[in-house]
């Protein structure tokens, strides 16, 4: 198709945004064209969300102008927004946990009878044929707060979904979804677009965006610096828009010995809340500056077994040995005392404080190493998390702001340095580089390989292939809650993964043949 087959339903002119010391947009101009996939890309901190919420009523522009098919409008809110026909699913996660996904779906929006009574029964209903299209088996009486993160994406997707839309921002609506998963979103885009509706789409993951897109915009530091048809766009030009250069470097290792082994783990099982076990008598082990990745599909436990290590479940079963220790009786605060810190897979929910600033989130878990009787050393404390700030180029204008001003790829960071700042002996990194531009991953993971050789151990899950074979010296796979292969880097293949992470309980003899 051209450009005259997908009008402009949607502009931006001359966008341009300001926070307290940071000027987020300078100047952008942008169209949503209809019945297309129109990519916006660009590093953690290029102004994407920023842009994108604005569009949805959630900001408004400091100078600017948004035009719907060629009227200026103003979205002082996000329902004047809806009532223009816009939607959005937002990258971080916005359900109430303690809600089922029924309520959450339609929250503010309920099916009344005369503007009185919410029919629950229709509510329900109008959930599962959602949840078929979207080819999830999601209860609609389920509390958000029981679902694991990734469907708890396909709920967030459902909620933008059912308000038929005109326009659908969807801001990183892949990051927590499996495979399988964004087949499905993609096959859904596909019938949106044949609709007629408008999709803007962000992701990190650039292979993925030159498949469904239609046209592209590039944002760096607020500014575009590329806009074009999708047609014979490649990664190399995407990334050399969005950061100046062609390389997508994800840190090869650099040879180091190995120490002893740090961490290990015997018989861990944790029962699942459905029934059954989450985690199923796995057994691992980590040596001092080994990164050990963990692969696996959504369900396989990797999440689980990592709140098992750490403490958070004290009627799992199994041991873990951390220097030799049989630490199995400590709870999550002594676990971090005896050096293991978790990055979690939700850091809204699990890493952070939102209201809290960047230096009161980064110190959180080390304000022992400040503590100077009844006072604490401030100016110790500020030093300490600037030096984190520096060494993982954490983009902040004051450690003093929230860290809800942050970026999404910037708060995983400031996740990262208050891990960090416990001076681990063992790092447990779930989804490290979750919603992380290509820019800040290659910086996280040359970190990674840093920690490592200064003799860290890193055990880190992932369900990025390239990313657990660049990185890991050695790869467990995670299947039904139990370990179904193991290999070192030099006999792993992807297809081999790809083909232990799909096995259920029943044995394979050809996988287990090449596991040996």
């Amino acid at each position: 198709m051209t450009r005259s087959d997908h009008p402009i339903g949607l502009s931006v002119r001359g966008a341009t945004k300001v926070y307290p010391g940071t000027l987020a947009l300078d100047k952008v101009d942008f169209d949503v064209r209809m019945g297309a996939v129109n990519v916006l890309v660009g590093e953690n901190g290029a102004g994407k969300s920023t842009l994108m919420k604005t569009i949805a009523g959630v900001e408004q522009l400091t100078q600017g102008q948004i035009i719907r098919n060629g009227v200026p409008v103003d979205f002082a809110t996000t329902r004047d927004a809806e009532r223009h026909g816009i939607g959005i699913v937002f990258q971080e996660l916005n359900l109430f946990p303690n809600m089922t996904v029924a309520e959450n779906i339609f929250i503010t929006r309920e099916k009344t009878r005369f503007g009185v009574d919410i029919v629950s029964d229709m509510q329900r209903a109008e959930v599962r044929r959602m949840m078929e299209r979207l080819e999830h088996d999601i209860d609609p009486d389920t509390q958000v707060g029981d679902l694991r993160i990734g469907q708890q994406q396909i709920v967030e997707i459902a909620k933008a979904l059912s308000q038929d839309a005109e326009i659908l921002i969807m801001d990183e609506p892949t990051s927590a979804l499996s495979a399988s998963e964004v087949e499905i979103l993609f096959r859904v885009i596909a019938d949106l677009k044949r609709q007629g509706v408008g999709i803007v789409y962000i992701s990190h993951r650039l292979e993925e965006l030159i498949r469904i897109g239609d046209y592209i915009t590039v944002l760096r530091d607020g500014r575009i610096t590329g806009t074009r048809p999708m047609e014979g766009v490649d990664v190399a030009w995407i990334v050399r828009n969005m950061i100046g250069s062609a390389s997508k470097d994800f840190a090869k290792a650099e040879e180091h010995a190995f120490g002893d082994e740090i961490l290990r783990t015997e018989s861990v099982s944790l029962p699942s809340k459905s029934g059954g076990l989450a985690v199923d008598n796995v057994s691992v082990s980590l040596r001092a500056g080994e990164i050990v990745g963990i692969y696996g599909l959504m369900g396989a436990g990797r999440s689980e077994l990592f709140e098992c290590i750490i403490g958070r479940h004290p009627h799992s079963t199994g041991k873990v040995y951390l220097d030799g220790a049989d630490i199995s009786d400590r709870d999550v605060a002594g676990r971090i005392r005896r050096g293991i810190a978790l990055i979690p897979e939700d850091r809204k929910a699990e890493g952070l404080i939102q209201i809290l600033s960047i230096r009161e989130n980064m110190s959180l878990s080390s304000l022992n190493a400040f503590t100077r009787l009844f006072d604490l050393d401030l100016k110790g404390e500020s030093r300490r998390v600037l030096d984190f700030v520096r060494r993982l180029t954490i983009k902040i204008a004051s450690p003093e702001n929230p860290v809800s001003s942050l970026s999404g790829g910037n708060q995983q960071k400031v996740v990262i340095g208050k891990a960090l700042m416990t001076e681990p002996k063992v790092l447990l990194m779930d989804e490290p580089s979750r919603g992380v531009d290509v820019g800040a991953k290659a910086e996280i993971f040359r970190t990674m390989r840093q920690l490592a050789a200064d003799g860290l151990g890193i055990l880190f899950v992932t369900s990025d292939l390239e990313e657990v074979m660049a990185l890991s010296d050695r790869i467990v796979v995670m299947s039904n809650g139990r370990i179904t292969g193991e290999f070192d880097r030099p006999d792993a293949s992807e297809e081999a993964i790809v083909a232990c992470s799909a096995v259920g309980h029943e044995p394979d003899v050809h996988l287990e043949e090449n596991v040996a």
